[in-house]
């Protein structure tokens, strides 16, 4: 499945979906056709039948090289409004690319190599998890074009990312490595195989139970934003939609009782 050359969707009979940057001759940088094909390819995941968890990655030399400055050399192409214009629910299109990802009802794992810079590493940070090769080169680079992060990157580094870095970061436009960007907070693993190691925790969570992989997913969403009362009570709804399905009591008995008799051989 390909949306205009740009992005590429594999679903395996796992249910892990492989989406692929295919814009690898430009180091998958964001021109037009890219910010639409990844808004459709999220919007095709959402309804996608029998998906568990999807993997992100970027074909080619690199994950995303961020805005393709050439591209909008005769104007960005936003909405009449303007930038505030909200066309995609609380976002404008070019926060869509990077806030689709945490639409998604199912985990998704980010595998970044390469080159990861200003909209790319937006579109990572919209990921559940970033899996990040150590020489993978990194930068909140928006300052360098004397602009400021704007495609869902505040939103989505709280949380992740001391506030005090960010500032550094933004400010400077500062590189830094794969390696220190697991320090730095954005990163969550750091592997020479980001794909494989992203592949394998898809796998993992795959095997899960989908219901309570998606609660956990919508309860991950919303623990910033919500206070502990709401928090304690969305943490009891989700779990009661869970058990009162049919048969999963038994199914989360059984599994519970297997696990006690491993523990005790």
């Amino acid at each position: 499945m390909d949306f205009s050359n740009r992005v590429a969707i594999e679903l395996d009979e796992d249910g892990v979906a492989r989406v692929r940057l295919t814009r690898a001759d430009k180091m998958n940088a964001l021109d037009a056709p890219m910010f639409d094909a990844i808004i459709a390819a999220g919007e095709e995941l959402r309804g996608m039948k029998g998906l568990r968890a999807v993997v992100l990655a970027g074909e080619g030399r690199a994950f995303c090289a961020g805005l393709d400055v050439a591209s909008f050399a005769a104007g960005p192409g936003v909405a009449p409004g303007g930038l505030a214009a909200r066309t995609h629910g609380n976002a404008n299109r070019v926060q869509e690319v990077a806030m689709t990802w945490t639409r998604c009802p199912v985990p998704v794992i980010a595998a970044v190599h390469g080159v990861c810079f200003g909209g790319g590493l937006q579109i990572a940070s919209g990921a559940d998890i970033r899996v990040v090769h150590p020489q993978t080169r990194m930068a909140v680079m928006e300052m360098k074009w004397g602009l400021v992060p704007d495609m869902g990157g505040y939103a989505l580094w709280r949380g992740l990312v001391r506030g005090d870095v960010l500032r550094e970061l933004t400010y400077t436009n500062r590189e830094f490595s794969g390696e220190a960007a697991q320090q730095l907070g954005f990163a969550t693993l750091v592997d020479a195989d980001p794909l494989g190691k992203a592949m394998d925790l898809a796998r993992t969570i795959a095997g899960k139970n989908p219901e309570a992989i998606r609660a956990a997913k919508r309860l991950s969403a919303v623990m910033l934003d919500l206070d502990e009362d709401a928090i304690l009570l969305a943490e009891s709804e989700e779990q009661d939609r869970i058990i009162r399905r049919p048969n999963q009591v038994e199914a989360v008995m059984a599994e519970m009782q297997g696990r006690a008799a491993q523990f005790a051989d």
